[in-house]
């Protein structure tokens, strides 16, 4: 027997009042998705342990059968290992999203307003990331192009234990704290 699972990462949201309070999920008419789970079988899963933060990394390596408290080191590394980089031992792998900020002049004033860059194309992406290439790579530091706002940095031997937040996390907030 084969089977299909769909995990519907990142469908959950707020309900809107011009939708009728509703999610836009509750709100959206969809046949396919309906037709799936009619002819199916349908639940839930734990996929984020108890004493873990949610989220789609943590998530998905669940799904596929690993342990997150074995394999989880953040998204860093599984975003690297897609591009099929190769990393050293002594690398540490960041995220190095694409956002956009509001523009007060005093920049740890400014607040994140939208995680993903307005989802920039890849295209546009790629001319600022050489850009941080020509004005900010050395030895130790490389950036990496990715999909759209999604692009790597590695720093060998950089810094480890350091507490990070993921942008949509802290999306309308000062970005100085």
């Amino acid at each position: 027997m084969k089977y299909i699972i769909i995990v519907p990462d990142g469908m959950a949201d707020k309900k809107i009042e011009e939708m009728g309070d509703r999610t836009p999920m509750e709100y959206a008419d969809l046949p396919a998705m309906d037709g799936l789970a009619r002819a199916g079988e349908t639940g839930t899963a734990r996929t984020i342990p108890p004493d873990m933060s949610p989220g789609s990394d943590i998530a998905n390596l669940s799904v596929m059968g690993y342990d997150p408290y074995k394999y989880h080191t953040g998204r860093s590394p599984l975003e690297a290992v897609s591009l099929g980089l190769e990393l050293e031992e002594d690398d540490v792998v960041f995220r190095c999203n694409l956002v956009t900020l509001t523009n007060e002049q005093e920049y740890k004033e400014r607040k994140m307003i939208d995680h993903s860059a307005g989802e920039l194309r890849t295209q546009d992406s790629n001319i600022l990331i050489d850009y941080l290439k020509a004005d900010l790579e050395t030895d130790d530091i490389r950036f990496f192009q990715g999909v759209s706002y999604r692009n790597i940095m590695v720093w060998n031997n950089g810094p480890t234990g350091t507490k990070l937040i993921p942008p949509h996390d802290i999306l309308e907030k000062k970005i100085g704290p």
